[in-house]
């Protein structure tokens, strides 16, 4: 069975209402931006997302809050969003913040097929409230579950036929992890090539991982944040 899809409209076509999503990305860079395009327009509400940060007003999973469609928020840096700062202090959006590193960990753990982690990130924080703490050696950990999602999203740089992905730069960031987390796992990438063209060497997520891919189109690799030397 072929796992090429036409486009992202398609990819995306029976994300419901209600689904937990994870999203690839750190800050703008390697976000899979047809697929939210493609969310935006099907109108897919009460969404779970799992995302490092939550985009900026017109781009991203900005894109998403405005609309209305997320429910929740999963994340770790939202400073750049000021629909989401406004929904978040109005009661409209449910947000967990969690440590960058403990988010990167669940979605690793999702992926190996783990229940759940230590972590001594967040101890005696807010963070640790209503979870599990264990001492080891002397230290303690807190409990933290893998995530549950039904759906991962990412963006990549080159894939292949078989579903194999290759992420260039910083856009090897979360989707790596999360392309081996979610139940069916949807790739963009930015060229599709024939099964056997990729350098086995250099793959960074194998196909096994990979339910869907497509090649996406005019991607626009925006910067967070412009710095020129004068």
């Amino acid at each position: 069975m072929s796992k090429i899809y036409q486009n992202a409209e398609a990819a995306i076509a029976d994300i419901q209402d209600g689904a937990v999503l994870m999203l690839g990305g750190f800050g703008l860079c390697g976000i899979p931006e047809n697929c939210i395009t493609a969310l935006v327009k099907k109108g897919a509400k009460q969404l779970t997302c799992i995302s490092n940060n939550a985009g900026v007003d017109d781009f991203g999973i900005g894109l998403m809050l405005q609309q209305k469609q997320v429910k929740k928020m999963i994340s770790s840096y939202v400073g750049e969003n000021a629909e989401f700062e406004r929904q978040l202090l109005s009661g409209e959006l449910e947000v967990e913040l969690i440590p960058q590193g403990t988010l990167a960990t669940r979605c690793m753990a999702a992926g190996y097929g783990m229940p759940a982690i230590y972590t001594p990130a967040g101890v005696g924080t807010e963070v640790a409230e209503g979870k599990e703490v264990r001492n080891f050696n002397g230290k303690d950990y807190l409990l933290e579950m893998a995530f549950d999602a039904d759906f991962a999203i990412v963006k990549a740089w080159k894939g292949d036929a078989m579903g194999n992905l290759i992420f260039k730069d910083t856009a090897r960031n979360f989707n790596p992890l999360m392309a081996m987390a979610g139940k069916i796992t949807i790739a963009e990438v930015e060229h599709l090539v024939p099964a056997g063209e990729l350098d086995p060497n250099q793959i960074h997520t194998p196909g096994i991982y990979v339910q869907r891919i497509f090649e996406g189109k005019n991607h626009e690799k925006r910067i967070e944040q412009l710095t020129l030397s004068k």
